[in-house]
């Protein structure tokens, strides 16, 4: 395995990243606790997930997966970089989301219990919250840092010009700032191309891409049709929009001898600031399925004929300009 550093920061992370949102609601326990034994067999040591994972309000269900995970010892916690998110409702009272400093006192607090840890890795803000000052975010993490429950401090969902104003703010504060960010990027989804990548690209963080494949629509859906698998409704109304650009994406990778899923993932590592896309196996075969990503060498013409497939943007300004 071929590490490589989150953004600026010292820190080595593999360059896929398990994502765990479907521990839980969709993956057992025990398959979890196979998956992300065989991450570690395979080399991943980067996971990600977030207090609200397992969508019932207040459980933190894929915590609690991961707690008991690494509680099993051998190693599984010294050799996993965690990272997860605040934000989302974790109860109905007033003050049980957002980023405001009392909730960021308490999400970590319970976030360390349910995974039976010490100290997270990468504390993420898992949106940005447009009624908390950045001031106040800042020295909220900076007491965490010091109280040595967090190690870095990484973004979710934010635009360009909130990364700027976050990095600013922790400059002025002498506080090191934002490591990552993770955005919404895939081949089909490319508005972050316009100002985020490009900041984060300045500001030295890591860009960590979820939905690398646009919910499935980027991972064979037309080869598992045409075997006669099923597909959700949401999916097939997707697929009628971009129809004409899937039949050529995976006519391309045909062409290429490669799974449509590793093309994507395998694209996205090509991109500027882009440190590892967000997997999320159900199965311990996708898992294996999914290593082959890193070996593929998307040479200039494969990666002009995606670009002709799917138009991405240039940097502002300009894309708004010239």
């Amino acid at each position: 395995m071929d590490y490589v550093n989150l953004g600026r920061s010292g820190l080595r992370v593999s360059p896929l990243c398990l994502g765990t949102m479907n521990f839980g609601p969709h993956t057992s326990e025990e398959d979890s606790f196979a998956i992300m034994d065989r991450a570690h067999e395979l080399g991943l040591n980067f996971f990600d997930t977030a207090n609200v994972y397992g969508w019932k309000k207040g459980e933190g269900i894929t915590e609690n997966i991961l707690g008991r995970w690494f509680a099993q010892g051998d190693g599984r916690r010294e050799r996993t970089v965690i990272a997860t998110k605040l934000y989302g409702d974790m109860g109905d009272w007033p003050n049980e989301s957002r980023l405001s400093a009392l909730n960021i006192r308490r999400a970590c607090d319970a976030s360390l219990k349910r995974m039976q840890t010490d100290y997270i890795d990468i504390y993420q803000a898992h949106h940005v919250d447009r009624r908390t000052p950045f001031d106040e975010f800042w020295e909220a993490m900076e007491v965490l840092r010091q109280q040595g429950k967090i190690l870095y401090v990484g973004s979710s969902n934010f635009a360009g010009w909130h990364i700027a104003k976050a990095q600013e703010t922790a400059a002025r504060r002498g506080f090191f700032g934002l490591v990552s960010e993770q955005s919404h990027y895939n081949l089909l989804t490319r508005a972050v191309e316009l100002e985020v990548l490009p900041a984060c690209e300045d500001y030295g963080l890591g860009v960590i891409p979820w939905s690398p494949l646009a919910g499935g629509l980027l991972g064979g859906v037309l080869r598992k049709i045409d075997k006669g698998r099923s597909a959700a409704d949401r999916m097939l109304t997707e697929l009628e929009k971009h129809r004409d650009k899937i039949e050529r994406y995976e006519k391309l990778c045909d062409e290429l001898g490669e799974d449509p899923a590793h093309v994507g993932l395998a694209w996205l590592l090509k991109q500027p600031a882009v440190t590892a896309p967000i997997i999320g196996p159900r199965t311990l075969e996708q898992l294996d399925g999914t290593m082959r990503t890193l070996e593929i060498e998307l040479d200039d013409e494969a990666l002009a004929k995606l670009d002709e497939i799917f138009p991405g943007h240039r940097t502002a300004p300009e894309d708004y300009a010239w």
